[in-house]
């Protein structure tokens, strides 16, 4: 099994491939490029290095949100037109567990926490979870815009020691660290943001479980309204 992964929902732009459980390679850049100038060109690139046929992809799987929503236009675009060119199938990975799948078989429970701006983050926590000599991901927390303290109170209800990770971390770092009774770590630099061979990886175990959607099917899950559908809303 073959899968490509996207993902530009965030500050990264991420390409990867993963072939039956293993890495075979990922391009990664976290620069101030937008990502419809660095996308497709870091696809070729790894294309050539590995000598990619792209008509041998069983499925492209993609960062579906939430996250900037230019960044997620640009890698939704980007995965349906290769779908429909390839006549391939889609695996939506949303982007909150592709995250959290950077920290796989941790025994802690891991929350990305992904910037919204005026105090609010894009969020979810989640557990792993045995299952037949591997593990499994499990919502402890649904995914979901959330104030930020609000998100700490109900992880302190928790009671368990937490990972965050995500671009929102340098953003709330002094909040977290003024919570009370949370214990908490902070995940390593490489598996703190959006990683392509994550959402690869858990999309090779979607697409084993039969999670796929058309090209023509796939749209972006931004979880809220736009500030400019808002601003429209409220004229």
């Amino acid at each position: 099994m073959k899968i490509l992964g996207l993902d530009s929902s965030g500050l990264v732009a991420g390409v990867a491939v993963v072939e039956d459980d293993e890495l075979v390679a990922e391009y990664t850049t976290n620069y101030k490029k937008t990502h419809s100038q660095t996308l497709l060109p870091m696809l070729d690139a790894l294309r050539n290095m590995i000598e990619l046929d792209m008509k041998t992809v069983d499925a492209i799987a993609i960062a579906s949100g939430p996250g900037s929503f230019t960044g997620l236009r640009i890698g939704s675009a980007t995965a349906k037109g290769l779908g429909l060119a390839l006549d391939k199938p889609l695996v939506e990975v949303p982007t909150l567990e592709g995250l959290a799948w950077n920290l796989y078989g941790t025994d802690r429970i891991v929350c990305p926490i992904m910037d919204a701006r005026r105090n609010q983050v894009y969020t979810a926590a989640y557990e792993f979870l045995p299952c037949d000599e591997k593990f499994r991901l499990h919502a402890v927390i649904p995914q979901s815009p959330m104030d930020i303290r609000e998100l700490l109170e109900q992880l302190s209800r928790l009671g368990r020691p937490v990972i965050f990770l995500g671009d929102g971390v340098p953003v709330y770092h002094s909040v977290i660290s003024a919570c009370n009774g949370l214990q908490f770590s902070l995940a390593a630099a490489g598996n703190d943001r959006q990683r392509a061979a994550s959402v690869a990886a858990l999309g090779a175990v979607y697409f084993a479980e039969g999670r796929t959607v058309t090209a023509a099917e796939h749209s972006p899950e931004y979880l809220r309204k736009s500030q400019a559908e808002r601003e429209a809303e409220r004229g």
